[in-house]
């Protein structure tokens, strides 16, 4: 059997109801295929560069295991339809890195307390230009816009330059409208003074006469 790293990004609502059970939905599906398991630690909670089933933020779990490449169509095939983990990486290794060990032991210890994770939508969330978003359905014009919480220069940038755009869109129909109304009401006061005109002229006639 060969040794093998995964990383495993699982659905932050599984994760709410018990870090312990969040974690076994992978290392149950491992164990299943004939995985010897060496260690499986929380890594990280963090936001997604773009929606995965439509979630924009996941925890990362790192395992270490092995197993026979036989079985790896099968492991794959269930990971994929289980609707809790969102993506996962398998790559194989030479070894065990060495604090890596020691790392996965801290979740053994009473006291290890995984923080619940923030909301969905909290943090930075910049969508990678070219790449779709897996069932994500939106048609808000915020697509096109980086939808970062943070007050940075790049997203300030987007925002700004998409704003100007519309405005000068706006701009632009509403000058259209009032220079096309007022050519009408001009036209439309001309010849009214036009009509207007001549008939004074004769009727002064007419008395003239």
């Amino acid at each position: 059997m060969s040794l093998y790293e995964g990383m495993f990004l699982i659905d932050n609502d599984l994760v709410r109801e018990g870090w312990p059970s969040a974690k076994a939905v992978v290392t149950a599906a491992l164990e299943k295929h004939g995985a010897t398991i060496h260690t499986a630690r929380r890594w990280d909670e963090r936001a997604l560069a773009y929606p995965i089933k439509g979630r924009r933020r996941a925890t990362f779990l790192l395992t270490f295991f092995e197993l026979d490449g036989q079985n790896h169509p099968e492991l794959r095939r269930d990971l994929e339809i289980n609707d809790h983990v969102l993506r996962y990486l398998i790559t194989s290794v030479p070894a065990l890195p060495e604090t890596e060990a020691e790392a996965a032991q801290v979740e053994s210890s009473e006291d290890f307390i995984v923080p619940p994770p923030p909301a969905d939508d909290s943090g930075s969330y910049r969508p990678i230009q070219g790449v779709d978003s897996d069932n994500d359905d939106s048609d808000d014009d915020d697509d096109d816009l980086s939808l970062d919480d943070d007050d940075d220069d790049d997203g300030g940038r987007t925002r700004t330059v998409t704003s100007s755009r519309k405005k000068t869109a706006e701009a632009k129909e509403s000058g259209g409208d009032k220079e096309a109304g007022g050519d009408k009401e001009a036209g439309g006061d001309k010849e009214a003074g036009g009509g207007a005109e001549p008939a004074a002229v004769s009727s002064d006639k007419e008395k003239s006469q």
